[in-house]
């Protein structure tokens, strides 16, 4: 049992190295993953990098408040620029309100149906029984909201005085009222005139008014999304005469600031667990817990980061972004440094961090880089028809789908991520140009390493074929110490009988001679 005891021994230190693998496993993962919003900088509205979202900063000329005045949402893509807006009117609902009555909860005594909607919208009856009281009447409106955009509310005016209210619930339309059968219901309650029409209109219909950038602009809603693609303007109120509000719109370096702090993190966890297994005793030599010392891999791919970490694109290193080693070698990021180069050189952060792809036509625009950006130059051929038929790289039209113009890289291939859109009518060759930025570097670089497919992974499998193999030798073992010992017990099973019988008969023969030599 000895050599099954060193074994399981030489299996215990695999199972302590594999969770060290592990461990690095899960750091890298989290710091490829968390550097996916760095590694591209295509922008368009379905981007999801840190370099396509967008802010809007707003400020304002003359005597009015911006913030009051106006809110916006920007999505990511969405051009940036600098804009003008003048709001005449926002966009109002209509209001209306009834005479006064008694109480809210005695019934009416009226019956009777009418429709009610709004203008250019769908209507439905509301029939009304002479038990219903101003509530059952406001509930039996409200039920009916989502077909016809009307709302009722009862307003208190004093004690012993109550208004059946109605509100429109889209901007820029009119409530639509028909009596169509038994009492006139809204006349009733005062709500209309002898005529049909509304006799006290708290709020008019409005459609709202506005200027950009010089353009008037007319619109039913004050949620305007339809003026700037991927922009939403919400009018809050009027600017008054000779005011305006100025909007600008850029990137949220904000977001690219989050991410970076988020790679320091993660890089440093991951730095965190290589020094972990360098960890020495005081004689120098490894401490027990330093399962990995010595590992070649994990000291490879440390340096492959760290090489990243000092190269330079454009000029710029991270330094110039506030990245620096500090006393403990520990990754550390200045945000003033950071902020500086933001406002000033956005242009060369993102080429230092991203990747970028560019092509030798303006015909053939990129639409995602993806996140290992390939340079190569492609053969794109055209039908009679002036439609696209192929896109080809040393004539393999494999690497790539033909979607109407667009040309999407084949997932297995080195092209998977990368797309394009092609505005040409005839074949043609082109060069397509592409760099990668130290995030997409050290993105690339973290995912491969902790891959299914990765390094790391690769060692994990030869230790858990070691352990198969060591505790199928273990069982083996064990298995034949098991068969030996039941041997052992039964032979010796057979030599208690023996001894047994053995003494058995001694005492008979003790007993004989007793016998005889009595008489």
């Amino acid at each position: 049992m000895t050599q099954a005891t060193q074994i399981q021994t030489k299996i215990t230190a695999n199972q302590a190295k594999i969770s060290a693998y592990q461990t690095l496993q899960t750091n890298l993962s989290t710091l490829s993953s968390g550097l996916a919003s760095l590694a591209t900088s295509v922008v368009n509205s379905l981007a999801t990098n840190v370099f396509a979202t967008r802010a809007a900063t707003l400020s304002s000329t003359g005597d009015v408040s911006a913030s009051s005045a106006l809110s916006m949402s920007v999505n990511s893509g969405a051009a940036t620029g600098d804009h003008t807006l003048t709001i005449s009117q926002i966009a109002t609902a209509q209001k209306v309100a009834g005479s006064s009555q008694s109480s809210q909860t005695t019934a009416l005594g009226y019956s009777g149906t009418f429709t009610l909607g709004l203008s250019g919208g769908s209507t439905t009856s509301i029939t009304v029984t002479s038990s219903m009281t101003l509530q059952d009447v406001a509930d039996a409106i409200n039920a009916q909201t989502s077909t016809t955009n009307v709302q009722a509310s009862i307003l208190q005016v004093s004690t012993g005085s109550y208004e059946l209210v109605l509100t429109g619930t889209q901007d820029a339309a009119n409530i639509t009222y028909s009596s169509t059968s038994g009492d006139d219901i809204l006349n009733k309650l005062g709500v209309t005139d002898s005529s049909g029409a509304f006799s006290t209109v708290l709020q008019t219909a409005q459609a709202a008014n506005f200027t950009l950038d010089g353009v008037s602009l007319t619109r039913d809603t004050n949620d305007v999304s339809d003026v700037l693609s991927g922009v939403t303007f919400n009018l809050l109120q009027a600017t008054p005469s000779g005011t305006s509000i100025d909007v600008s719109i850029g990137t949220d370096t904000s977001q690219i600031q989050s991410a970076l702090q988020t790679f320091v993190t993660n890089y440093n966890a991951f730095r965190d667990a290589v020094i972990a297994q360098q960890a020495t005793n005081s004689d120098g030599t490894a401490s027990s817990s330093a399962v990995l010392f010595g590992d070649g891999t994990m000291r490879d791919i440390m340096n492959q980061l760290q090489s990243v970490l000092s190269t330079s694109v454009g000029g710029l290193t991270m330094a110039d972004l506030g990245l620096s080693f500090n006393s403990k070698n520990e990754l550390q990021l200045d945000t003033g440094t950071l902020s500086t180069i933001l406002s000033t050189n956005l242009s060369g952060v993102t080429a230092l961090l991203s990747a970028q792809t560019t092509t030798s036509s303006s015909q053939l625009s990129v639409v995602n880089t993806g996140t290992s950006p390939q340079s190569f130059t492609l053969d794109v051929a055209v039908d009679s028809s002036g439609n696209l038929t192929s896109a080809s790289v040393g004539g393999d039209s494999s690497l790539f789908t033909i979607s109407g113009n667009t040309i999407i890289g084949n997932s297995g291939t080195i092209y998977a991520g990368m797309a394009f859109t092609y505005t040409g009518s005839t074949s043609q060759s082109i060069t397509v140009t592409s760099t990668q930025g130290l995030a997409t570097q050290i993105y690339q670089l973290a995912k491969d390493a902790s891959g299914t497919s990765g390094s790391l992974q690769t060692l994990i499998d030869n230790l858990t074929s070691q352990d198969d193999t060591m505790t199928s030798k273990v069982n083996d073992i064990e298995s034949a110490a098991s068969t030996y010992k039941a041997q052992l017990q039964t032979q010796y099973a057979k030599y208690q009988a023996a001894i047994q019988s053995a003494n058995n008969t001694l005492t008979y023969l003790k007993a004989l001679l007793n016998v005889n030599s009595s008489n």
